[in-house]
């Protein structure tokens, strides 16, 4: 993003009832019924869906049983997709797998034994950010994105607005000054409903009990363009109309396309496979520096080899707002975090079933309690530490 000038950034998000959300929240519903079981269980899962079908693949290695039919139709039920006049629901749908073990030369590098210790599950590059945007530490766009496609989902299930279904997106635009948000420009909402209801009562409901609710007032004006349900109607949705596939969502799931992002997704991927857990790292690195007051605006890199506990590399960027030079945020990385998986996993607590929950609205700016990437715990100390 520019850091001088004017200029606009757009983030999208999706409701929990997004074809590629449904598969996320699947995958992980599978992992997670596995670590409540044990918690060294090696989860690869994949899920797609597409009309009256969910489709399971993977490789797993676990001491635990998960049975795929009454795990995929909780969760398909738990999403909403309850009617079959939805084209999709969890009582009608058909549940296939093709499911097998773990690979043992994958296992080998990522087993700990007596004379290796814990190595990565993969190559691979992972990126944290955090800036000071939103009390979040997150860019404006994406949390705005996804408050309102939560509320979305909210006023659903809540009965304030009961003719909406399970399928929805947003997307917010702001307008910078530099780093700094001024306005919102757009918001685009696409909201899946039944047939009876009328257009124009749906786009006045949603202004008023959706954006209304989440965008505040002086972010708002004469000049926002606001686009409801752009195309008409939107009563075919969810996987009868979409086919989802797990990790197809993986800019929504992090920071809205603001910064780089490695490639990999999250879902369905147990915390050795450094996708994961090294994502969740680098975000609680980048949160606690600009926490700490080392700088606005940061981004980090690490970058692992299959099988090596050690990252390969760490890299920062602070944008010219950091108040210590860059390379002392390195040397302030490597000694108050944990870089190595298997200290990664222990640090954040990561073998846990927490993940079903991550799998809508994003993995970062959250405020559960499970999502201890979300922690500033060591920012008083980096602060003490840097000399501020």
């Amino acid at each position: 993003m520019s850091k001088n000038g004017k200029h606009l950034f757009t983030s999208e998000s999706v409701t929990e009832g997004h074809p590629d959300k449904v598969c996320d929240q699947i995958s992980d519903s599978i992992l997670d019924d596995l670590l409540s079981q044990d918690p060294k269980s090696r989860v690869a899962c994949e899920t797609l869906v597409t009309t009256g079908l969910v489709l399971i693949a993977g490789e797993i290695s676990s001491l635990g049983y998960t049975d795929l039919q009454k795990v995929v139709r909780k969760t398909v039920m738990e999403i909403g997709y309850v009617k079959a006049d939805y084209g999709f629901d969890y009582k009608t749908c058909s549940v296939l797998s093709s499911i097998h073990d773990q690979s043992s030369d994958i296992a080998m590098g990522v087993d700990e034994l007596e004379e290796q210790e814990q190595g990565a599950g993969d190559q691979g590059l992972m990126f944290g950010f955090a800036c000071r945007e939103t009390k979040e530490l997150m860019p404006l766009p994406i949390m705005m994105a996804h408050k309102l496609s939560r509320r979305l989902s909210d006023v659903r299930r809540q009965g304030i607005l009961d003719y909406l279904r399970p399928d929805g997106k947003s997307q917010v635009t702001v307008e910078y000054e530099g780093h700094e948000p001024k306005r919102v420009d757009a918001v685009v909402i696409a909201a899946q409903h039944n047939p009876e209801i009328d257009l124009d009562d749906l786009r006045s409901d949603i202004r008023k009990s959706v954006i209304e609710q989440v965008i505040p007032p002086d972010m708002l004006d004469n000049n926002t363009s606001i686009f409801i349900n752009r195309t008409g109607r939107f009563v075919q949705g969810g996987p009868f109309a979409d086919t989802g596939v797990t990790g197809r969502k993986i800019i929504v799931d992090t920071y809205g396309g603001v910064g780089s992002h490695g490639g990999g997704c999250f879902s369905g991927k147990d915390p050795s496979k450094v996708d994961r857990s090294g994502s969740y790292m680098a975000r609680y690195i980048a949160k606690n520096l600009v926490a700490a007051g080392i700088a606005e605006r940061i981004e980090v890199q690490i970058a692992y080899a299959i099988g090596v506990a050690d990252p390969v590399s760490i890299m920062v960027e602070s944008y010219g707002t950091a108040k210590v030079s860059e390379d002392r945020i390195k040397e302030l990385v490597r000694g108050h975090f944990a870089l190595k998986p298997k200290e990664m996993i222990a640090q954040l607590d990561l073998l846990r079933p927490i993940y079903t929950k991550s799998a809508a609205f994003g993995h970062f700016g959250r405020t559960e309690p499970e999502f201890t990437w979300e922690w500033t715990d060591k920012a008083e100390a980096l602060r003490q530490d840097a000399g501020l």
